[in-house]
């Protein structure tokens, strides 16, 4: 199949803006309808007999929107012969355990992570819980453009509601760490950025014994991701100090992502969090290999982990690139510095949930604090600006953005990175710059972004 440009899929499946093109409720009934067709090709051209049924879960975060697009991909996946069961608001890695879980063809998650309540977007999962192929996405891509057909009667799909989907969840959570596990003594602030993990992360503390103060749990449809969660800790780290707790967990939207606070308000973000799952796994006595991490990566984290003999592989921005060269080089420890961490050896994808419960976990069995646990890495300044453009901009198209981000790079040296790149989820412009000169990065970092042109091309 031709490696063309995708024309709906980005870097995590498709988003956008409600009521644009593609997010539009007669969009997403097309986007069922092919999903159902292709995963019906697709098992005949494996030889298996497909009679056009087969189970795809359907879960959502909490913005307002999940109701209509949970209504059409139910009538989409319907019409194209395929049964559905309903998951309700449930956190992405979720939907992604449970679609292996339940033995389902397919999983689709109704989310735009931690953009604002106006966006939203479509994510898959195949039958292992794993982000769908390329080749899936273009065979999904190509029965969009065909016309949509509905099977006959007899063949169409059913749908049911699974009513004990968080419990099954919660339950999953509090495996991933050994059965005699007690967090008593610990107050925790959890702030679920009033998204999909409101009625589940806050239960999974509180059961293995910590103590809980719960904010940003009281979704409305339009507050998700709103001055709350992973992106924007303020009232986190306040709640922490003020509440004098030990840690504070945050979540975003869709619960994929982690960050935390420790007991002095300060913020560690997926770099130092992979840190600590490290110097734990090796104080158990396990090998790594090697760790795999995205151009974002600190310099201070391959630093640390390369002085302890540990290999740091680099690729593309994405949980799903990530996930790729975990597969491919047995890595079980990965993510990036948004908050995206897999633990391959946990979860089939990344989870918020479960990577908190791994950090807890090591601070439990060492008797340490989260002050204390991510000491031990270094740390370079870094500078980082986004800015929003009115359409899709391409740093590589603009000569003059690239001779300067060149001189840069010059001028930093072995002692810095300068990286200027598209998000793959929103128009934003992504300026990061890391040295060991905070004054030098700040001052880079202010002149690549000053040449980013807003109005997007």
């Amino acid at each position: 199949m031709s490696k063309k440009a995708k024309r709906y899929f980005g870097t995590d499946g498709i988003r956008g803006e409600v009521g644009k093109h593609p997010i539009t409720a007669d969009f997403v009934l097309k986007i069922g309808w092919a999903l159902g067709v292709a995963l019906a090709k697709a098992e005949r051209a494996r030889g298996g007999s497909d009679d056009g049924r087969g189970s795809i879960l359907i879960g959502k975060d909490t913005r307002i929107s999940g109701y209509m697009f949970e209504s059409v991909l139910e009538s989409g996946l319907a019409a194209s012969g395929k049964d559905v069961m309903l998951l309700g608001p449930m956190p992405t890695p979720a939907v992604a355990w449970m679609t292996r879980s339940l033995r389902a063809r397919a999983g689709v998650v109704i989310s735009a992570s931690h953009n604002l309540h106006s966006d939203n977007g479509i994510k898959f999962f195949d039958a292992d819980g794993i982000k769908l192929s390329d080749d899936m996405e273009y065979a999904i891509e190509a029965e969009v453009e065909a016309e949509m057909q509905t099977v006959s009667s007899e063949a169409l799909g059913k749908a049911t509601r699974v009513d004990d989907a968080a419990g099954r969840y919660i339950e999953f959570c509090k495996s991933t760490v050994p059965v005699g596990l007690r967090l008593h003594g610990l107050r925790i602030v959890v702030d679920c950025a009033h998204g999909a993990t409101y009625h589940i992360a806050p239960k999974v503390f509180s059961e293995l014994g910590a103590e809980v103060i719960p904010i940003g749990c009281s979704p409305n449809g339009l507050n998700i991701n709103a001055g709350c969660g992973v992106l924007d800790p303020g009232a986190l780290r306040e709640t922490v100090r003020r509440t004098r707790a030990d840690i504070g967990i945050a979540f975003d939207g869709d619960g994929d992502r982690v960050a935390m606070v420790d007991s002095r308000g300060e913020v560690l973000d997926g770099d130092r969090i992979l840190f600590v799952l490290v110097e734990d796994r090796i104080a158990r006595g396990e090998r790594i290999e090697s760790v795999v991490g995205t151009v974002m990566s600190g310099l201070g984290l391959e630093e640390s982990l390369r002085a302890r003999g540990i290999g740091f592989d680099r690729v593309q921005v994405g949980d799903r690139h990530v996930m790729e060269r975990m597969r491919a080089s047995g890595s079980v420890l990965g993510g990036e510095p948004s908050g995206h961490i897999i633990c391959l050896d946990q979860a089939c994808t990344g989870d918020g949930i479960v990577a908190a419960l791994q950090v807890l976990r090591a601070l439990v069995d060492s008797g340490s604090s989260l002050v204390e646990a991510g000491k031990g890495m270094n740390h370079y300044p870094q500078a980082i600006r986004n800015i929003r453009t009115r359409s899709p901009f391409d740093p590589e198209s603009d000569d003059n953005l690239q001779e300067a981000i060149a001189a840069a790079r010059t001028r930093l040296g072995d002692e810095g990175r300068a990286l200027v790149r598209a998000s793959g989820t929103e128009p934003v412009v992504r300026v990061m710059v890391e040295g060991k000169d905070r004054a030098k990065t700040e001052e880079i970092a202010e002149r690549l972004a000053s040449m980013i042109d807003t109005e997007g091309g």
